[in-house]
């Protein structure tokens, strides 16, 4: 047996979900974030249900905090053309405001400890990290995960290879007041990016696109790009025109890499977003997240009892378990992406799926996982 304690560097989604799992089964767990909760994020705020028997094991009942249910998906290119589906699964949308912060309290109900700080180095040395904060707080830690986000200081310390690339991506995320469906996801093509509309609790409507920083730089303002680029698209148009901004202003992110990610660096287990991030086209992000908390927490239990026998056979076996689960879904997504950056392509797509609508479910398939098994 060995020592049961794990610390996590970010408190988001992934891990927090991680930090839950993983004091359920006995871990000491302390987890270093950063902001403080609750926090809006930029973020599409939809999760499909295949999550929820994961959910229901970690003793948390999204139930308690109203989401609405989410059955069907509508897609439309810039000209307005849509076509709709349903869900095989279904989904939920919740803010990351009210998530976060529930995840946060139950992370605390199940005595994790939660540091507000910002890790400065993170060092690997005789099978044990050292981790140090801009506090000077020093952690030693035998196992970390990582899950730090989209982009992090970290992921520059670290020299990932993404890093080093520059992104043409910046995505704007602001709840509003207005008239849309519960049941219904939007995903909207406009030129240069697309825009996800859905319902999270309390009747809000979350808007949540990603622009091409290409097209958006030549305007002064979110305001503007909204007006004279998102809005060209019909449905997005009419979608602003009967809302109203319930935020001070848009969040915004830049930067934001699609690129393919390493699950295992440096020793850390990746989860979330730092280990992939998946188009917002495909919409399921936030569930890919909550699996990936899963994965890593299982095989570390299996590790600290001996079922898994070395570290490089707990990193080996993470990545092996990442790429069967998001790899394809991932490779989907950016393959959607690069196809409908291309207006013509795009068209053409919308033509054939219109034609044959089948081809729409399983293109939901192949960016939406099966209901978790949980193998505890």
């Amino acid at each position: 047996m060995k020592n049961k304690e794990v610390l996590i560097i970010g408190g988001g989604l992934a891990g927090l979900t991680a930090a839950i799992h993983l004091s359920k089964i006995g871990f000491q767990v302390t987890v270093v974030e950063k902001n403080e909760f609750p926090k809006h994020k930029v973020c599409g705020e939809y999760i499909s249900n295949e999550v929820l028997p994961y959910l229901n094991w970690l003793n948390l009942d999204i139930e308690d905090l109203h989401p609405t249910h989410i059955t069907h998906i509508e897609f439309s290119t810039v000209s307005g053309k849509t076509i709709k589906n349903s869900l095989p699964l279904g989904g939920f949308g919740i803010s990351r405001y009210v998530l976060d912060e529930y995840l946060y309290k139950k992370a605390i109900a199940n005595g994790c400890e939660i540091i507000k700080d910002t890790v400065e180095s993170i060092i690997f040395d005789n099978d044990e990290f050292t981790v140090t904060t801009s506090d000077k707080t020093i952690l030693k830690s035998e196992i970390v995960i990582g899950a730090f986000g989209k982009r992090s200081n970290i992921d520059q310390k670290l020299n990932r290879n993404f890093i080093q690339k520059k992104s043409p991506w910046l995505a704007v995320k602001a709840h509003y007041s207005g008239d849309f469906l519960n049941h219904l996801v939007g995903l909207h093509n406009f030129k240069g990016g697309y825009c996800g509309v859905s319902k999270v609790e309390s009747d809000i409507v979350n808007i949540c696109y990603l622009a091409d920083y290409e097209t958006f730089k030549k305007f002064k303002n979110t305001d503007d790009y909204q007006e004279k680029v998102v809005s060209q698209n019909p449905h997005l148009k009419t979608i602003f025109e009967k809302s109203n901004l319930l935020f001070e202003k848009p969040l915004t992110i830049s930067q934001i890499c699609f690129e393919e990610k390493l699950a295992v660096e440096n020793h850390i287990l990746m989860i979330g977003d730092t280990a992939g991030l998946i188009h917002p086209l495909c919409g399921n992000g936030m569930a890919m997240a909550i699996h990936s908390a899963k994965i890593v927490a299982e095989l570390i239990d299996r590790y600290n009892s001996d079922k898994i026998k070395s570290r490089a056979e707990l990193e080996e076996k993470y990545i092996q378990e990442w790429n069967f689960n998001f790899s394809q879904r991932l490779k989907m997504g950016r393959f959607l992406s690069n196809l409908l950056q291309k207006q013509k392509l795009s068209v053409v797509l919308m033509r054939i799926l219109i034609i044959f609508p089948f081809l729409l479910a399983i293109i939901i398939k192949k960016t939406h996982g099966k209901p978790i098994i949980l193998n505890l």
